[in-house]
C-alpha cells in the first residue's frame, strides 16, 4: 500500500509580530510539522503556547515571517492573495469555539454561505446543505435561527457549515470548549466520522488531554515550539 501524501508541511515557520519595533514579539520560533492526508491529529498546550498562531497560518488566515508552508504541494507562503482566498474556500473548512454563524439568518443559510461564495447555484446549494445538517443531527433545525438554538446545535451548524464545499481539510479551534462533556462527546463523534467515513484530514485544537488522546496523533506546543508528539491511543 503506497504512503499517503503529504497534505501539510511547515518547515522553519517563524511568526513575529510588530516586526523592526522596541516591542517585536516572536510567537512561533521555526514549527516544522507534516500531517498526512486522512490523518486526525490534536494540537496541545497551554494559553499562549502558539497553538491559535499556528491554527492561523494552517488556514492561511495569516502569513509566516519566515519559512515554507506547503498545502497539497502548493507553496501558499509566497500566493497571491487571490489566490488564498480560493484555497481557503474550497480546501479548508473551519470550524471555532465561538461557532461564528450569521446570527439573523437560518441555519440552513448559513450553511450555504461558502456555496455561495463558490458560485454554486441556489438549487445545488440548498440540497447539499440539508444533506449537510442531516449528517450531523441537524434536519429538524435548518430554519431555526442561532439565537434559537443550544451550544452544540450551534456548533453542529458550523460543522454542517465547514463541510460545505467538501474541504479536504478541516481545522477545529477549541471546538468543544464552550461545551458540556456529554454535548462536547457529540461533536467529538461527527469528527470521527468525518474522518473515518468521508477520509477528511482533521487538525483539532484543544486543551483536553482526553480529547486529543482520541485523535491518531498529538503535538504538543509550548512556547512557541513543537516539544514532543505521540500517538493518541499512548498514555
Amino acid at each position: 500500500m503506497a504512503d499517503k501524501k503529504t497534505m501539510i508541511r511547515l518547515q522553519g515557520i517563524v511568526k513575529r509580530y510588530y516586526i523592526g519595533k522596541p516591542n517585536e514579539l516572536e510567537i512561533l520560533h521555526g514549527i516544522d510539522l507534516d500531517v498526512k492526508e486522512g490523518e486526525f491529529i490534536s494540537v496541545v498546550g497551554s494559553s499562549g503556547s502558539g497553538k491559535t498562531t499556528m491554527m492561523n497560518i494552517i488556514g492561511i488566515l495569516d502569513r509566516p515571517t519566515e519559512g515554507e508552508y506547503l498545502l497539497d504541494g502548493m507553496d501558499v507562503a509566497h500566493a497571491k492573495d487571490r489566490e488564498l482566498s480560493l484555497i481557503r474556500n474550497q480546501k479548508i473548512g473551519f470550524v471555532f469555539q465561538t461557532y461564528n454563524l450569521i446570527s439573523r439568518t437560518s441555519a440552513l443559510k448559513n450553511v450555504e454561505l461558502p456555496m455561495l461564495y463558490a458560485g454554486i447555484n441556489r438549487k445545488e446549494r440548498t440540497d447539499r446543505a440539508k444533506k449537510l445538517l442531516e449528517m450531523v443531527g441537524m434536519e429538524e433545525r435548518v430554519c431555526h435561527h442561532p439565537d434559537e438554538l443550544s451550544g452544540g446545535q450551534k456548533q453542529r451548524v458550523a460543522i454542517a457549515r465547514a463541510m460545505a464545499n467538501d474541504p479536504a481539510i478541516i481545522l477545529a479551534d477549541e471546538p468543544t470548549g464552550a461545551l458540556d462533556s456529554k454535548t462536547g462527546r457529540r461533536i467529538m463523534d461527527i469528527f470521527q466520522k468525518l474522518n473515518k467515513e468521508q477520509g477528511k484530514t482533521i487538525v483539532l485544537i484543544t486543551h483536553s488531554q482526553e480529547l486529543a488522546r482520541e485523535t491518531g496523533r498529538i503535538v504538543t506546543l509550548k512556547d512557541g515550539e513543537i516539544i514532543g508528539e505521540r500517538r493518541g491511543d499512548e498514555c
